[in-house]
């Protein structure tokens, strides 16, 4: 089934129609869409409020051979839905009303409704279908293309629909500089834009950087990672409901990113070597953690849980769980195996608009970050806590338990022990103050 839309959101919905002046007979209609819509940026891991996702919507519509009657009353449904919050695609020039004619939406816009070319040239109505296309051949995360996405719409906004082709790195320049001077972005997110226009020229436009100088780089705040204590993690942890309890115990006790504690299937834990496994976490890389054996029980009932979860659905004739790239071809039957449910599922099916086929997702992200808030602000602790917060810790109290910051860095899974260096500021210091000869220290072995 489709994610359930908020009444309090549809109310807010139907006054926009009304203002709009959208007969009341076309309610559902544009109801429908708007609930579509909002199905399709969550299957396909795209943002409803980025304007970019609405090509790629009526692009999808097209596929499924809708009418051009209905394209264009799903476009109109999203327009209403952006104007809500006050976003104005950059190619929108007029209001939509219940009395427009069928030609009403700008010239430019009817792009969307035609094929896709593949030439630089066809103009920016090419471009987020194009990048989504490209980050899928390399198997990137969906948060990537949300990111990227985002600064090649901020880029298109800055040089002002400049012609694909006359795109030059004097302008990812200027564009650079003006988020750090005008905008005063972050270091980090300067570097972010950075990399997103690196791939777009290179994978998009054909064209590479070359050297990029003169740019006014953001200056790069020392950063020192948020760590809560044991004690203030108990406090957390009892404030918190199922399964947000046991979510909470894995991220403090594996170290994990959130993504990898939502991603864990059953196929992950090793209950015999009291191990997990994380599959394709931060950069697909994988690792093996110890399974702390205090939470043991917790984790063998959560999946007696899932076990009556997943009787109830297959009795219930679901078509299994989301899987990854072409597993689905590869064993068809997979998704509806045990051992590929998720740890932690979602609490309704998502109906997949491309097949009419139920599947199951795990739980989102959001809920788990609200939760966590939640729990935090009741507690009135002064630190700000996230679920991040919690791998934070796992670090900096294995370092304060004197374990090798190699050890660390595996169990972190981070590429280079620089990246884990920065949580020996979380720790006091244990290191003689006063500076002692080697030969006046007592052996020790």
């Amino acid at each position: 089934m489709m994610e359930q839309i908020p009444q309090d959101f549809l109310k807010q919905f139907e006054s926009q129609l009304l203002s709009k002046g959208i007969s009341p007979a076309e309610y559902p209609a544009f109801k429908k869409w708007m609930g579509y819509y909002i199905d399709f940026c969550s299957k396909y891991g795209h943002a409803a409020k980025n304007t970019y996702s609405l090509p790629l919507f009526i692009n999808k519509l097209r596929e499924k051979k809708q009418t051009r009657q209905q394209q264009k009353q799903a476009y109109d449904s999203i327009l209403i839905y952006y104007d809500m919050y006050g976003i104005v695609p950059h190619w929108y020039q007029k209001p939509v009303t219940g009395n427009a004619p069928e030609n009403a939406i700008h010239e430019d816009t009817y792009a969307l409704e035609k094929p896709l070319k593949t030439s630089v040239q066809d103009g920016w109505n090419t471009v987020y279908s194009r990048l989504s296309n490209e980050i899928k051949v390399r198997h990137y995360s969906p948060k990537t293309f949300d990111a990227y996405c985002k600064w090649v719409q901020q880029f298109q906004t800055f040089v002002r629909n400049k012609a694909l082709d006359s795109l030059s790195p004097d302008d990812v320049k200027q564009f650079l500089t003006w988020l750090a001077v005008e905008q005063k972005c972050s270091a980090s997110a300067q570097n972010q834009a950075f990399n997103g226009l690196l791939f777009f020229f290179r994978h998009i436009l054909g064209k590479e950087f070359g050297k990029i100088d003169g740019v006014v780089r953001a200056k790069r705040k020392p950063y020192i990672p948020v760590v809560l204590s044991r004690k203030e993690i108990d406090l957390v942890v009892e404030k918190l409901r199922y399964p947000y309890d046991l979510i909470v115990k894995l991220l403090y006790g594996c170290g994990l990113r959130l993504a990898e504690c939502m991603n864990i299937r059953m196929n992950a834990l090793n209950f015999d070597r009291k191990i997990l496994t994380v599959h394709d976490g931060k950069g697909k890389k994988e690792r093996t953690l110890p399974m702390p054996e205090s939470i043991i029980p917790d984790i063998l009932a959560q999946v007696n849980q899932v076990k009556t979860l997943h009787t109830k659905f297959i009795e219930d004739g679901y078509d299994g769980v989301f899987m990854f790239d072409a597993m689905d071809r590869k064993a068809k039957h997979a998704a509806k195996e045990f051992n590929w449910q998720w740890l932690f599922p979602a609490k309704a099916l998502t109906l997949v608009p491309d097949t009419g086929e139920r599947r199951l997702y795990h739980l989102h992200d959001r809920h788990v970050q609200k939760a966590i808030k939640s729990a935090a602000n009741r507690l009135q602790l002064t630190k700000r806590v996230t679920p991040h917060t919690f791998r934070h810790s796992f670090a900096s109290h294995l370092l304060q338990a004197n374990y090798d910051i190699r050890i660390i860095q595996a169990l972190l899974g981070h590429s280079d022990v620089r990246t884990t260096m920065i949580y020996t500021q979380t720790v006091p210091s244990t290191t003689l103050k006063e500076a002692k000869s080697p030969l006046d220290i007592t052996a020790t072995g």
